[in-house]
């Protein structure tokens, strides 16, 4: 059997990708990791995180920060946890659309495989509603490019777990049980597909 090349997997995105609000520190992305390395030992993963952030930082960083940590030896992939903060900037959908467009062909450009998280719901009804017609947008230019999209809005929003863990928090993020729903979204809604690989742990 021919081993596989390492795997550089650099997950960029706002504070729920550096899990604030966990009283573990895994937030999602820990717990997509854990769950990955059985079925894929040589993936290295970096979180590139910024607080607060829309897409228009997001773009405007992406590719250069991640560009650092990848290497011509490596099967490189980007990972883009979305944010929620465009609606409450004032940014439009179509130009939070063009902002990610730009970033998913800047990667299919250079031969990076990418992997897209929606946004998640907030407290605000309102700008849950922005977030829905956001969520609708992203998921189109992923689509269109062939790149895996996870909806992590649509099943959250009304989920009674995530709603609490959001009601109860000073910052706004999730807690354990918010940042688990959503690991199991990552997880089942295309992941191991992206790597090629089974997930070695549900065949247990």
């Amino acid at each position: 059997m021919i081993p596989r090349r390492r795997q550089t997997v650099v997950v960029v995105g706002d504070q729920l990708v550096a899990g604030h609000g966990d009283g573990r520190g895994l937030g999602w992305l820990g717990r997509v990791a854990a769950r990955t390395h059985p079925s894929v030992p040589e993936a290295d993963f970096y979180s590139l995180a910024v607080a607060g952030e829309d897409t228009t930082g997001l773009t405007e960083r992406c590719m250069d920060e991640a560009c650092r940590r990848f290497a011509e030896n490596t099967e490189n992939r980007l990972v883009l946890g979305l944010p929620a903060a465009d609606a409450d900037t004032g940014i439009s959908v179509a130009r939070a659309r063009l902002n990610i467009a730009n970033v998913l062909d800047r990667a299919l450009t250079q031969e990076v495989s990418a992997f897209v998280v929606g946004p998640t719901p907030v407290r605000d009804a309102d700008a849950n509603r922005r977030l829905a017609e956001l969520n609708t947008g992203f998921s189109d230019v992923a689509h269109r490019r062939g790149i895996p999209y996870v909806d992590a809005f649509t099943p959250l929003r009304s989920h009674a777990v995530w709603q609490r863990e959001l009601a109860s928090s000073r910052t706004g993020s999730p807690a354990q049980e918010g940042y688990g729903l959503l690991a199991w979204l990552v997880l089942n809604r295309g992941w191991f597909d992206w790597f090629g690989v089974p997930d070695v742990l549900a065949e247990d």
